[in-house]
């Protein structure tokens, strides 16, 4: 028995309404398992992480002297996520990226939410990633965040929470495409039988969105996907998505801007280029008008954009939306462009930019998690239930100094799923982030990237702290 002495303990578990009765989206799966002789469940794993590294499915991990590159853990128990329930995300997250981008176009434009006092002017103004060189941009359609990445996590009272917004350049839908193909080979019984809505559609949807974004004129805009580099973290990636839609992986110096175009050198001499889908920051974009110390970008792209000779997807500035401070304000932000009462809540976010937040946030830092606003990764964090009297000490200086650079938020008992370590089957907690494209419509990709804390007890779940990841089986009505 596989489940034999799996354990829920006194968490939400996505796929155990108790220690041995499986969800109804889980019978299945759980039937299947248990149907498989002893040692072939781990078989299967063992034969998944194997086509991982025939594949060459890796990320990269800064400051790590030990290797350049990983392969990405991966874990063969599927995350099911029942119809019902996935239904009432997709009409969550279609609401936020919607008004999340009314947010973006009014801050870069009259600032109304800013003048009716909605949110603060002093957030807006320091906000790291608020771009001034932004100020009266026109994005085609006044569409800014074409690819977002929203992070949810489920408390241990089973309500699902929006832990983040992801808006500049949100990474992990190759591991999505990559599991799924796994899956299939893995559990291909099973899977058609669970009747798992597809995700193979992604590529083809993220070209339509980034095509339409030219002229209409134009029959068949051509498309870049500009990288940083092979040094990148998500360089596989890039070069993943590049190759699933048929498009050309660029670096800023395969790219010069002649004559109002942005024109890409090839064997032939110059093309000219219509959409860069970007994964650099706007820092990098154009050593012109952002960091002139910038090798990544393109000399006189922002000009050339402003022009609508050419399109960026995200546009610059996106990274307002990003900001963890502005988080706090998305139910208001909803409410004020929407006339709407949030569909996925965010979770409870102390500001320490507050005066009277910073005191009960520097008194209570055992009781919390506390992120840097323009963090990501697991980086810049404190768990303070798992943390020692000296890290809190630290961070209590930290935010004292800074406290504009800091939130903090009730440490959640985030849910479990079933995973494979050390020859057993136990709990490990999860996010999920799903992938939402705004072009000439909103679509969401039926579940998204199942990250899973690999550590036992660890509530971090990014790659680059130990985590890994699961196939997410979004299930037919």
């Amino acid at each position: 028995m596989k489940f034999a002495n799996y354990e829920t303990a006194d968490f939400y578990d996505e796929m155990f309404v108790s220690d041995s009765t499986p969800r109804p989206g889980a019978r299945l799966l759980k039937e299947r398992i248990e149907s498989l002789p002893d040692r072939e469940l781990f078989a299967r794993q063992a034969a998944a992480e194997s086509l991982l590294l025939q594949n060459g499915i890796t990320f990269n991990v800064y400051n790590d002297s030990a290797a350049t590159e990983k392969i990405f853990p991966f874990d063969v128990i599927p995350r099911i996520v029942e119809a019902a329930e996935w239904d009432w995300i997709e009409k969550g997250l279609k609401q936020r990226v919607y008004a999340l981008n009314l947010f973006i176009d009014d801050i870069y434009h009259q600032q109304k939410i800013v003048k009716d006092k909605v949110v603060p002017e002093y957030l807006i103004q320091s906000a790291r990633s608020f771009r001034k060189e932004c100020i009266g941009l026109n994005p085609p359609q006044q569409v800014w965040c074409h690819i977002t990445g929203t992070d949810l996590v489920r408390d241990r009272d089973g309500q699902i929470y929006v832990l983040e917004d992801n808006l500049r350049c949100p990474s992990g839908v190759s591991y999505v495409l990559e599991n799924r193909r796994i899956m299939k080979r893995t559990f291909p019984q099973v899977f058609e039988a669970s009747h798992v809505r597809p995700v193979d559609e992604y590529p083809s949807r993220l070209l339509s969105t980034l095509q339409s974004l030219f002229p209409a004129a134009m029959d068949s805009p051509k498309v870049a996907v500009l990288t940083p580099g092979i040094y990148n973290s998500a360089y596989y990636e890039h070069s993943f998505l590049a190759q699933q839609m048929g498009v050309e992986l660029v670096e800023g110096r395969d790219l010069v801007a002649v004559n109002d175009r942005i024109m890409m050198r090839t064997t032939k001499g110059f093309e000219p280029v219509d959409v860069l889908y970007r994964r650099i920051d706007d820092d990098f974009l154009d050593p012109q008008v952002f960091r002139s110390d910038s090798l990544l970008g393109v000399p006189g792209l922002m000009e050339i954009y402003k022009k609508g000779r050419v399109a960026l997807a995200n546009a610059p500035g996106t990274g307002i939306a990003d900001d963890k401070s502005i988080y706090a304000y998305v139910p208001k932000i909803i409410e004020y462009y929407l006339g709407e009462k949030i569909i996925i809540p965010n979770v409870p976010t102390h500001i320490c930019a507050e005066p009277e937040e910073l005191s009960y946030v520097v008194a209570n830092l055992d009781k919390l998690v506390v992120k840097a606003v323009n963090e990501s990764g697991g980086y810049g964090m404190l768990v303070g239930p798992h943390s020692t009297a000296e890290e809190r000490s630290e961070f209590a200086r930290r935010i004292q100094e800074n406290p504009r650079n800091y939130i903090a938020q009730p440490t959640l008992g985030l849910s479990r799923v079933p995973v494979i370590s050390d020859g057993r089957v136990v709990g490990r907690h999860v996010d999920l982030r799903p992938y939402v494209l705004y072009g000439s419509d909103i679509y969401v990709l039926p579940g998204g990237l199942t990250r899973v804390a690999l550590k036992a007890g660890s509530l971090v779940v990014n790659s680059s702290q130990g985590g890994g990841s699961k196939d997410t089986w979004v299930l037919q009505a």
